[in-house]
């Protein structure tokens, strides 16, 4: 990743950019990586900040537009760093004498770079800057980091397996936030041993509750544990091996992900914690509602922070829950509107092996571009469980519980929870275990059938609009499952 952006960087260079906006909250690895494509280009690197103006000798410091000035007196061939640019470019004087100075950048072999974590550019500088981003550290980038420090701390070789695994562990870090969680763990665990890469992990996973729109989560449960859903479960099987490099090489190209629309409680965002654990690629969640209520970052850069973090932690499955209700927003929000835009268009340009699991309940609050081809690999509709499926799913309950499904009634129970969703009968069956648990006996089978009859199933209180759901599916979205039931629902509604 640092070689493609160093390639990029050196690429605007040459063709002669007088501005490049870099958006990185590392500033270090930033400036090294800087330095390096300008040693190679036989220009100097000279970073200005507020307090310590060029190269930390105070020319310039104060304003943007001392800066700007100091930068102006140097003629030499030069890649000048404005750190913490988003702090000072809410200067009107500093933007007015960059913009003067930018004529005079080119015929010097000069070039002015914002560095900052976010950079939300003014309208003079919009049409004037290449944007650019740095993307966290890769594996081999954090194995190399991690090699180095444990070489100079012990100075011997150090376990490669371990090391593989602390440096996949750290995915999603700053390559400083890498470090310190690196230092921490062999501290703690007197070496680099497998509770130090336990404890990276976990350290990770606090460092990360900083990125608001993203959540890690552990998937326990595989595509065994869910009941019915047999078309995507096949659907996703078949794809089991298309991140390899066996499958670039035959031609496929990366599965991009599916959305998934459907009955609410019938599995929708099971499946996608399911897909994780069977593919064993780490899952995250982004929740768009979250990067919209934060009040430290702006919608666009917290939406744009959890894909990069994503992206670093590829091959992943991120899931968007609920996702009409993200797009809900947009419909007023101007910058709703740009960051849905900006994500629609990763979700079909990505090259990353992130595969998206969308879910939704009302499709009429999808926008029409969400739902082209391309988006997604597919589109699936998933319906109350069949008979033959709640027995599955009664099956899969009871045995969760520790109790042997052959021992109870199970096709009978299947039948009485006819337009039940899968949620409403597991919630049945840990009433009726409740009840059970109260008088001091075993669970039975009456039990169950009370706690059927007495629940209110969802499609008796939105039945009209579960009806228009399967009409709009009918030729819309492929059925997740299909037996002679499933059929039935389909064409008869």
């Amino acid at each position: 990743m640092s070689t493609q952006f160093t390639e990029d960087l050196k690429v605007l260079l040459r063709a002669g950019w007088r501005l490049i906006a870099l958006e990185s909250f590392e500033e270090e690895r930033s400036l090294q990586l800087i330095e390096r494509v300008a040693k190679a280009e036989e220009r100097e690197c000279i970073p200005w900040s507020l307090t310590s103006g060029l190269d930390r000798s105070g020319e310039g410091s104060g304003s943007l537009e001392a800066g700007i000035n100091a930068i102006a007196a140097h003629e030499g061939a030069a890649v000048f760093v404005i750190l913490d640019a988003h702090r000072v470019l809410d200067s009107a004087s500093g933007i007015r004498r960059l913009r003067d100075h930018l004529s005079i950048l080119g015929a010097r072999q000069q070039t002015v770079i914002l560095l900052g974590p976010v950079l939300d550019l003014p309208m003079e500088l919009l049409r004037e800057a290449a944007r650019v981003e740095l993307p966290l550290p890769t594996w081999s980038e954090l194995r190399a980091l991690f090699e180095r420090l444990l070489e100079k701390s012990s100075g011997g070789e150090s376990d490669s397996t371990q090391l593989d695994q602390a440096s996949r562990g750290a995915l999603g870090l700053t390559s400083a936030e890498a470090l310190r969680v690196f230092r921490r763990a062999c501290r703690l665990a007197n070496g680099l041993n497998a509770e130090a890469v336990a404890e990276i992990v976990r350290d990770k996973r606090r460092a990360l509750r900083r990125t608001p729109a993203l959540t890690f989560h552990e998937s326990s449960e595989g595509l065994d544990s869910i009941g019915g859903v047999g078309e995507l479960k096949r659907w996703l099987s078949e794809r089991r091996r298309a991140f390899s490099e066996e499958a670039r090489e035959f031609g496929l190209p990366l599965p991009k992900g599916l959305l998934l629309l459907g009955i609410q409680g019938c599995g929708k965002s099971l499946c996608a914690k399911a897909v994780a654990r069977e593919w064993q690629f780490p899952l995250l969640r982004l929740d768009l509602a979250a990067a919209f209520a934060s009040r430290e970052r702006s919608p666009e850069f917290a939406v744009r922070e959890a894909i990069q973090v994503a992206e670093s932690l590829a091959p992943a499955v991120l899931w968007l829950d609920e996702i009409e209700k993200g797009f809900m927003a947009s419909e007023s929000d101007p910058s709703a509107s740009r960051v849905f835009g900006a994500f629609l268009t990763w979700l079909s340009e990505k090259e990353t092996p992130v595969f998206v699991v969308a879910t939704a309940n009302d499709v009429t609050k999808l926008p029409p571009e969400l739902l082209r081809r391309g988006r997604f690999d597919d589109l699936f509709f998933v319906d109350l469980p069949s008979v033959g499926e709640r027995h599955e799913i009664f099956s899969i309950h009871l045995r969760k519980r520790g109790r042997d499904p052959s021992h109870y009634r199970v096709a009978e129970l299947a039948e009485e929870a006819e337009r039940f969703t899968g949620a409403e009968i597991e919630q049945a069956v840990t009433a009726a275990l409740y009840i059970a648990f109260a008088e001091n006996r075993d669970l039975e089978d009456d039990d169950i059938i009370n706690a059927l009859t007495e629940t209110v199933p969802i499609y008796d209180t939105f039945e009209e609009r579960i009806k228009e759901l399967r009409d709009w599916a009918r030729h819309r979205a492929r059925p997740a499952s299909v037996d002679a039931k499933m059929v039935d629902l389909f064409t008869g509604g």
